[in-house]
């Protein structure tokens, strides 16, 4: 599949601050099965100066200051990409094998199972969602079925409520509520397999939607969406499983960057001088064109 996606984000201040300094993650990551084409990056009013760099952990970061006072910014990512569905994967490992390899391997890549093992800024380990989750994780059984099993259990037992939860909102804290959104289903997911010893992160990026039959498609309707990757071994690597949609990533997932947690991979985040209270405005756009 080829998609173009459209990435703006508006943010506005009640008063002029100074010294603004962004970190933009909105450039996709090289992913199995994913081909970035083209990709361009637009800030009104532009910045001093932006530096390029990736990292830490599988992230593009677009690093941006502004010497002037900024009171309204506008920041526009445009890229297109194409998509394969992943190749089913054959013989796979059991969480036991999984995690024994985990706890040995020596890869110091940007995709080493190691940083994902253990508890993260927002996600840590928690009793009650490793205890929830043991049932559905006995380390004999194949680690994707695991997998898949554990998102089914978080997408019938928990209610999609949008503007219950913030990015500030814990784990422990959506998981005791049963609710949330796409990214505490992430995080409640995580937290489970890691409980298990089975490395666990947090992907951010795209999902191309679509309209009820009969209704147009809405420009700008679309937003960011969460879900996982877990490790199925070095022979397997890195597999997408969705709780949100109950589903393993597919050729609808644009992956743009996977960390511990969410504040590994904000699309935006930042600092500035000044007191005054921030504002945004988000819309995004996933046009299917291939």
């Amino acid at each position: 599949m080829k998609y173009a996606v459209r990435h703006r984000s508006k943010l506005s201040y009640q008063a002029p601050v100074s010294d603004a300094r962004l970190n933009l993650r909105l450039r996709p990551v090289e992913w199995p099965g994913q081909v970035l084409l083209s990709q361009s990056l637009t800030i009104d009013p532009p910045p001093a100066a932006i530096r390029r760099t990736t990292g830490p952990y599988l992230t593009n970061l677009d690093a941006a200051s502004f010497a002037c006072e900024v009171r309204d910014l506008t920041v526009e990512s445009r890229f297109e990409i194409t998509v394969d569905p992943p190749p089913p994967a054959n013989q796979v490992p059991a969480i036991a094998e999984v995690r024994s390899e985990a706890l040995v391997s020596r890869d110091l890549s940007v995709l080493s199972p190691a940083p994902y093992l253990f508890g993260s800024r927002i996600a840590a380990l928690d009793r009650a969602i490793t205890d929830w989750a043991a049932p559905l994780l006995d380390p004999a059984r194949d680690v994707m079925r695991g997998a898949l099993d554990v998102a089914h259990a978080i997408h019938e037992q928990f209610a999609y409520v949008p503007g219950k939860t913030t990015s500030a909102t814990l784990p422990h804290e959506a998981f005791a509520a049963r609710s949330g959104v796409c990214q505490d289903f992430a995080h409640v997911m995580i937290v489970a397999l890691r409980g298990h010893g089975i490395p666990a992160g947090y992907v951010s990026g795209y999902l191309r939607t679509l309209p009820p039959p009969g209704k147009p498609r809405l420009v700008g309707a679309d937003a960011m969406h969460a879900w996982i990757a877990v490790w199925a071994g070095s022979r397997i690597g890195w597999v997408g499983v969705d709780p949100t949609n109950d589903c393993a990533a597919r050729d609808s997932h644009i992956v743009v960057a996977m960390g511990r947690d969410y504040a590994d991979v904000a699309p935006i985040d930042g600092v500035f001088i000044g007191s005054a209270p921030q504002r945004i405005a988000v819309a995004v756009d996933v046009e299917e064109i291939a």
